[in-house]
C-alpha cells in the first residue's frame, strides 16, 4: 500500500510560484476519470472554466511539472498525469507508447474539455500528443512539441538507468541526497518540491518514486524494460497531421541540429523556436514557453 506524503498539499506550492512571477495563483483541483478497463487517469485543472490548453509531461515526471508554465499562461488549462505517472494507474504491460497512451488521453479529453484545445507535449508527452492529434484531430486545434521529435532524446532516457538503480529511500531528504549526487534537481529547497510531488510513502515508511518508469529503467528491478516506441511511425504520423505544429527546443536540451532539420523536412513552414533552457523547458523557460502557447490557444 502506498500513499502521498501525509503532510503534503499538492497545491501548496502554487502561491509561492505565482508570487515569484508577480501574479495571482490560479485555482487548481485534481480530476480523476475511471477508464473503461478500470484504471484511473488523473489530471490537474488550472482555473474554473473549460480548459483551452492541455499539457502532457515527459517520462518520469507528472502534471505538476507544468505548474510554472500554467501560471505564466494565465488561461484555463489541464495537465494530465500520463498513465504510469503521478496519480494515474500503472499499466501492467508497461506499454507506455503512443499507440496505447493516445486512447487513454482521448478518454480524458472527452470528459474534461468542451471544444478542441491547444495540446502541448513534452518528451514522452510529445510522442503521445502526435498520436493523439493523428487519431483524434477533432480534439486538437494545435500541437506544440517541447524539446522532442520522433527518435529524439533516447540518449537522455538511457542515461537514467544508474540514477534509478536505487528505488527505495528512508526519507525525502535521502532522495534529495541521491539526486544531488547525480547533479539533479538544482538548489536543495527547489528540488524538494519536485521530490515531494514525484514520490510517495509506503505503509512501511519507505519512500519510493510514484512513476512506473523508475522500475522499468532500473537495472536493480525485476521489471521488464519499457516497450520500445516506433519512431518511424511517429515521423509518419507527424508528417500527416492536419493541425498546425510548433516545435520548441531547449538550447541545452535533447535535440540536435539533425533533429531540428528532420522536423523542418517533415513539417515545412511550421515554426521552430529555441529557448534558453535544458530539456525540461517548462520548468526554467516557462515565461517564453507560455507566450508561445498562448498565441495558439483557441479563443474561448
Amino acid at each position: 500500500m502506498t500513499a502521498p506524503h501525509a503532510e503534503l498539499d499538492e497545491f501548496a506550492f502554487l502561491a509561492d510560484e505565482a508570487r515569484y512571477q508577480g501574479v495571482e495563483a490560479p485555482s487548481a483541483r485534481r480530476e480523476r476519470l475511471t477508464l473503461p478497463d478500470g484504471r484511473t487517469l488523473s489530471a490537474v485543472r488550472y482555473g474554473n472554466e473549460a480548459p483551452r490548453v492541455v499539457f502532457l509531461h515527459g517520462a518520469g515526471l507528472n502534471a505538476h511539472t507544468w505548474d510554472r508554465t500554467a501560471i505564466a499562461l494565465g488561461l484555463p488549462a489541464l495537465a494530465i498525469d500520463l498513465p504510469g505517472h503521478g496519480d494515474s494507474s500503472w499499466r501492467e504491460d508497461a506499454a507506455y507508447v503512443p499507440a496505447t497512451l493516445a486512447p487513454d488521453l482521448a478518454e480524458g479529453l472527452g470528459e474534461w474539455i468542451s471544444a478542441p484545445i491547444a495540446l502541448v507535449g513534452h518528451s514522452l508527452g510529445g510522442f503521445a500528443g502526435i498520436e493523439l492529434a493523428a487519431q483524434r484531430p477533432d480534439l486538437v486545434s494545435h500541437l506544440t512539441l517541447v524539446d522532442i521529435v520522433p527518435g529524439g532524446g533516447r540518449g537522455g532516457v538511457a542515461s537514467l538507468g544508474p540514477f534509478y538503480e536505487r528505488l527505495e529511500f528512508g526519507s525525502v531528504d535521502d532522495v534529495l541526497d541521491h539526486a544531488a549526487a547525480f547533479g539533479l534537481g538544482g538548489a536543495r529547497e527547489q528540488a524538494r518540491r519536485g521530490v515531494l510531488l514525484n514520490t510517495r510513502t509506503r505503509a512501511d515508511g519507505v519512500v519510493e518514486w510514484k512513476h512506473h518508469m523508475a522500475r522499468l529503467l532500473s537495472p536493480s528491478a525485476p521489471d521488464a524494460p519499457p516497450v520500445d516506441i516506433d519512431h518511424d511511425a511517429g515521423w509518419a504520423a507527424l508528417a500527416g497531421l492536419t493541425v498546425d505544429v510548433a516545435l520548441v527546443a531547449g538550447s541545452r536540451g535533447f535535440l540536435t541540429e539533425d533533429d531540428l532539420r528532420a522536423f523542418r523536412d517533415a513539417r515545412p513552414g511550421d515554426p521552430v523556436t529555441i529557448l534558453d533552457a535544458p530539456h525540461n523547458v517548462q520548468e526554467t523557460a516557462h515565461d517564453g514557453l507560455a507566450r508561445l502557447v498562448r498565441a495558439h490557444a483557441p479563443i474561448s
